[in-house]
């Protein structure tokens, strides 16, 4: 069964500020969500898994939070600390289903019920005016 990924994060995962480690763990949840984004894996499994303290995840998480790509839902729902990637930076089963879940996250990040992603802005500085000063080295 193949699966699509978000390009909104996957594409630009190089210019997050993010360090190698978060986002090789980023891949790794990735890897064990389900689609849509949610992780049907506990905090101190993922620990296991990954090979890492409870802490380590923690530290891991922190920033994949900041930025929003991954969601602590308020309301809990399991035992312990529970996750999911957010619905524009999770993969799917089909394009077309990521253009579904894509269209309902931005009816509901306009509504306030879904936060946005953080991500820097992709802006390219406008080229100096003038001819460029080009030297032989």
């Amino acid at each position: 069964m193949a699966n699509v990924m978000s390009p909104i994060v996957a594409e630009r995962i190089w210019a997050l500020p993010l360090s190698g480690s978060a986002v090789k763990f980023l891949q790794y949840l990735v890897s064990r969500s389900e689609f849509g984004g949610q992780l049907p894996v506990r905090q101190k499994d993922m620990a296991a898994e990954y090979n890492v303290t409870p802490q380590a995840v923690s530290n891991l998480m922190a920033p994949l939070c900041r930025l929003n790509i991954v969601l602590r839902p308020r309301n809990g729902g399991r035992n312990g600390n529970s996750y999911r990637l957010h619905p524009l930076a999770a993969k799917y089963q089909s394009p077309e289903d990521m253009d579904a879940a894509f269209r309902e996250a931005l009816t509901r990040i306009q509504a306030g019920e879904l936060p946005n992603l953080k991500l820097p802005s992709y802006a390219q500085a406008p080229p100096a005016p003038g001819a460029p000063r080009l030297h032989v080295a």
